[in-house]
């Protein structure tokens, strides 16, 4: 009984989407989710929002994620358990960290890590959540130095030269933070690409990084565990790559070794790949100096301190999640909540309660994303819920739509929102991630006009940007 009504839920959405062929698909336990019913990812959240107000239960993110088959999700939801309440907002948890100074005179990004580790290592860096409750582990400044060092012992005993580049496939995770800077402590260069958004797609979808690979010479992949049985495969596509490794593997082997001295300013601290918009994706070389410049700028406009709190939902292969979210917070000793992109897109909600729950005072979101708190979440799923926290929530990364600004302001401002909180931003990632700022608390404004034809042009604030196409 369940199975059948689980396939009349998944028959409504396949119908909505793909009404003139709907009746030529024929809804199956084998039928799988994307390829024969054309369910994507953003269609796949929707699909999960109504089984689960269908059957009134909380199905799993991993399982969610991993799901394949209509089969797959019947069997998630045998495992659900029922329906949460929201917290209440007597539950909020204020930060109770003491104020500390950003680490303005450091050259590199593993002099901030050590300047921060020295007089503070016990201060609290980093939390991942699963959801806006329940935490999979934290890190504080000194717990992440001391892994780190640990890992880049275990690269240099893998023979990682100094300058070698390591590509890094993970998802949001302690493991992710730790190899990041592990690479950096062995005088390699970090680049970061995008994982799977299910393990079982992992071979395919190592196949399509291949280009990336090849292009930027990695010597080593670092990635989940169930990666390095392709290892083999691997060492026939990429002629340059000698390994695929997990994070475990790497720390457990590592000896006790002499670090190199730190990098210097000028030298590449990471290869960060575009997002392939306008073309093939391209690596962009961000020295130690580029990024400390740019994140040192958007910091002063922002007017970021220790005594903020960031919750992000952005992926950390992304130039505004890793930079703008990730590094900016550790730069100003910002504590940071970082939960997984599968869970805000299964449930925009969270993010919104991890704000809520952790008083946070920056956030950011490609466009879409308010657009899918928009459109996804029920107004029985806010009650009790306070944002009166946020000083600056940024929309940028994609085309940042003045009525999504409107919307979002008008609907999320009986919650506490405020208006002059919300800030449309513009970056690329040859100019390490932010190049265009309103200034601090100044309301949104919009800007009609007709760009020339070889100018287009953006109004962020404090003044026209212009930008020729030809650039």
């Amino acid at each position: 009984m369940r199975a059948r009504d689980l396939i009349e839920v998944v028959e409504d959405l396949v119908r909505e989407l793909h009404p003139q062929r709907a009746r030529f698909i024929n809804v199956i336990p084998s039928s799988r989710i994307e390829r024969d019913l054309g369910i994507d990812s953003l269609s796949r959240t929707e699909l999960i929002l109504r089984i689960e107000r269908a059957f009134h239960v909380r199905l799993l993110a991993r399982a969610i994620g991993e799901a394949e088959t209509v089969g797959d999700l019947l069997h998630a939801l045998e495992q659900a358990g029922p329906a949460r309440e929201r917290l209440a907002p007597e539950r909020k948890l204020a930060p109770l960290l003491l104020s500390v100074p950003a680490a303005t005179d450091a050259r590199t990004l593993v002099e901030v890590l050590e300047w921060h580790a020295a007089r503070h290592g016990d201060r609290t860096h980093v939390t991942v959540l699963q959801d806006e409750a329940t935490s999979l582990g934290n890190l504080t400044y000194g717990e992440l130095a001391a892994r780190a060092r640990k890992f880049a012992c275990g690269l240099i005993a893998r023979d990682v030269e100094p300058g070698a580049r390591v590509a890094l496939m993970l998802p949001t995770s302690i493991d992710f933070f730790v190899a990041f800077f592990g690479i950096l402590y062995a005088g390699a260069v970090p680049v970061p690409i995008y994982p799977p958004s299910r393990l079982s797609q992992l071979e395919d979808h190592l196949r399509r990084q291949t280009g990336i690979l090849r292009n930027v010479g990695a010597c080593l992949l670092v990635t989940m565990p169930e990666g390095r049985r392709l290892a083999g495969l691997f060492a026939a596509l990429v002629e340059t790559l000698n390994a695929v490794e997990s994070v475990e593997d790497i720390e457990k082997s590592a000896p006790d070794m002499d670090l190199p001295r730190f990098a210097d300013a000028n030298s590449t601290a990471l290869i960060q790949y575009t997002s392939g918009s306008t073309g093939d994706p391209k690596g962009v070389l961000l020295t130690h100096a580029n990024l400390l410049a740019n994140i040192r700028a958007m910091g002063g406009v922002i007017q970021a301190s220790s005594d903020d709190v960031f919750v992000s939902w952005l992926p950390l292969y992304h130039d505004m999640g890793l930079i703008g979210a990730w590094l900016g917070c550790l730069h100003y000793a910002t504590p940071l909540y970082a939960m997984s992109p599968l869970s805000f897109l299964v449930r925009p909600e969270t993010w919104l309660w991890a704000i809520h729950r952790f008083r946070a005072t920056f956030s950011a979101s490609p466009n879409f994303g308010f657009e899918l708190c928009l459109n996804k979440i029920d107004e029985a799923d806010l009650a009790g819920l306070d944002l009166s926290s946020l000083r600056v929530v940024a929309n940028g990364a994609e085309p940042v739509s003045a009525q999504t600004l409107r919307r979002f302001i008008a609907r999320f401002g009986r919650y506490g929102l405020s208006t002059q909180a919300m800030a449309p931003v513009y970056g690329l990632a040859e100019s390490s991630v932010g190049l265009a700022f309103p200034p601090a608390r100044a309301p949104a404004r919009h800007r009609a006009c007709r760009p020339r034809p070889a100018e287009l042009r953006w109004h962020c604030g404090a003044g026209d940007i212009r930008i020729s196409e030809a650039a």
